[in-house]
């Protein structure tokens, strides 16, 4: 498969220093790496960003975790292998990626769910990271980035 484009990030004199900050940011909030990482996966899944699936998969299994875990992120609601908080996360990044698909959005419900298990710190960087990792998603989409070509 062939790029349409060279990454608009790369293109783009300062992009993706400016979103990789955006990233860093959201660091002294304390939410944890992998609970990150599987945001990150699912609203890959869910946008058919085949870079970030693969990306965010390795960095799963670089962190640690297993391949059950890893490959359930699509079905999590139907699988043991997910705590309360990462369920949460999880149900946050559906909703949040998934915005034109009901009237309201994220739900109270989900957002309730959330908040039970993230501060108000934690919620603003789960949000900040659902909002990049759409960002990138759409970038590689949009442009139809190889797999692997980040490294």
């Amino acid at each position: 498969m062939q790029a349409r484009l060279k990454n608009p990030v790369i293109l783009i004199p300062g992009a993706l220093q400016a979103l990789l900050a955006l990233d860093k940011s959201t660091d002294a909030a304390d939410v944890p790496y992998v609970t990150r990482k599987l945001v990150h996966l699912r609203a890959s899944q869910i946008n058919g960003c085949s870079v970030c699936v693969d990306m965010h998969a390795r960095e799963l299994k670089k962190a640690g975790e297993k391949d059950e875990r890893i490959f359930a992120v699509s079905a999590w609601r139907r699988t043991p292998y997910f705590s309360e908080p990462e369920r949460a996360a999880l149900a946050l990044a559906e909703a949040t990626t998934r915005l034109s698909d009901r009237a309201d959005p994220v739900p109270d419900p989900i957002w309730d769910e959330a908040a039970r298990h993230y501060d108000e710190k934690q919620l603003a960087a789960l949000v900040v990271q659902i909002a990049l990792i759409n960002a990138f998603n759409r970038l590689n989409a949009a442009t139809e980035q190889p797999v692997g070509a980040w490294g």
